[in-house]
């Protein structure tokens, strides 16, 4: 099942609130960027009610090659999570 296209979000949004599908544009990429510079700066960024993206430090690991078998070391990394919020889980679930 296929989720929602951006531009359909775009529409849906617009109707929602009486935006104009340009502005709910301009006001979601201005999020987006927002949530990349503040994970970026801080390590974390709030959608209150939706979740939060974290910066975690994943540690080096021992790892297999699918193919070969063969045991490989893979090394530390720094990811970004999105961890649901409760609200979003008991309304979704």
């Amino acid at each position: 099942m296929a989720g929602m296209t951006k531009s359909a979000l775009m529409a849906a949004l617009a109707e929602k609130t009486g935006m104009s599908k340009k502005d709910v544009a301009g006001f979601m990429d201005a999020m987006v960027n927002m949530a990349y510079q503040e994970v970026k700066k801080s390590g974390v960024f709030v959608v209150p009610g939706l979740g939060k993206l974290v910066k975690v430090n994943r540690a080096a690991r021992m790892g297999r090659n699918p193919a070969t078998g063969a045991t490989i070391q893979i090394p530390a990394k720094t990811v970004v999570k999105f961890r649901v919020a409760k609200a979003a889980k008991e309304a979704v679930l």
